[in-house]
């Protein structure tokens, strides 16, 4: 009965998309740009793309990101608020890669009348890392050096449609890059953390690119995918893990229940091994606005100082 209830919302809303868009998405010339130095109107998905591209831009643009803190993109589902404000935006970015799969429908039909990018999507097949299924880990956020890339694109795309505010944009790009770079001298530090205890064991699977970036083992209880739910098998070899290499301590996600890793806790504590709640990561959704945890740079930051202190003891 749910999903029938889910198919039938999922069809009013595409019917909506369908028939706003009819209405047209130009400015009154009928061409794209931003009418009489207005600021380009951006809609986001998530705020890993809405914060970098509103501070990228300044006032040249309004951001607007539908998934705020503990919101879990992998399951969101989109209101006929979402859709209204989606179809009133000049550009629309969102991540790509399955991460919106419950959007993906209606922002396809957005893309018909105006410019809609997955920006992950843009990125180097080759760059890109699977799951033993063969599916693509949309969490591409966690290579800052591949997040850049993928930022790179959606300034493009509004370099596109405003080409009057290019030369600026650019300008705002690079001097954002130029921090993003700042966070390869933070990461140095998770180098110190001993060789075995680089064991980063969270609820879901959605720390690979970081780890590939900072050699560091990552075990996730469930997929890249929190559709996918962790079964017994999946706690049970979490455990082994930890037993095995006696790591110190695991952590919570913001935007992910901790049911699974109370179970991981306590079914170490019954092997006679504790193991500690290192703190919480943010992973698929950022920290409150107005808080550093808010913002791409300051929710990266933390997940590093997190991670160091639990899984080294925090010693400089």
């Amino acid at each position: 009965m749910k999903r029938a209830w889910k198919g039938i919302l999922g069809i009013a809303i595409l019917m909506g998309v369908l028939l706003l868009a009819a209405c047209g998405s130009e400015n009154d010339e009928g061409e794209e740009g931003a009418a009489d130095g207005e600021p380009i109107e951006v809609v986001t998905t998530i705020a890993q793309i809405g914060e970098p591209i509103s501070e990228i831009g300044g006032d040249l643009v309004n951001v607007e990101s539908l998934m705020g803190p503990s919101v879990d993109p992998h399951l969101y589902d989109p209101t006929e608020s979402d859709i209204s404000k989606l179809q009133g935006a000049d550009v629309v970015l969102y991540s790509g890669l399955n991460l919106e799969a419950n959007m993906v429908e209606p922002l396809e039909s957005i893309g018909q009348e105006k410019p809609v990018l997955a920006i992950a999507d843009t990125l180097p097949e080759d760059e890109l890392l699977t799951d033993e299924e063969g599916a693509t880990d949309p969490h591409v956020w966690f290579d800052y050096e591949l997040w850049q890339q993928a930022l790179d694109a959606g300034v493009e795309e509004l370099k596109e449609y405003a080409p009057e505010y290019a030369d600026q944009l650019e300008e705002n790009k690079q001097a954002y890059f130029e921090k993003l770079e700042a966070l390869g001298e933070e990461t140095e530090k998770l180098q110190d953390i001993p060789e075995d205890q680089r064991y980063l064991v969270t609820a879901h699977d959605a720390f690979s690119y970081f780890g590939r970036m900072n050699d560091i083992e990552v075990v996730g209880l469930q997929g890249i995918s929190t559709e996918s739910e962790a079964g017994v098998s999946d706690v049970n070899d979490t455990i082994a893990t930890i037993v095995e290499h006696h790591v110190p301590a695991i952590f919570l996600e913001s935007s992910v229940n901790q049911d699974t890793i109370n179970a991981v806790i306590e079914g170490a504590a019954n092997q006679g091994v504790d193991v500690e709640i290192g703190g919480e990561l943010y992973s698929d959704a950022m920290g409150e606005e107005g808080k550093a945890e808010g913002t791409y740079i300051g929710m990266y930051e933390h997940n590093i100082n997190t991670i160091y202190d639990a899984l080294s003891g925090g010693d400089e």
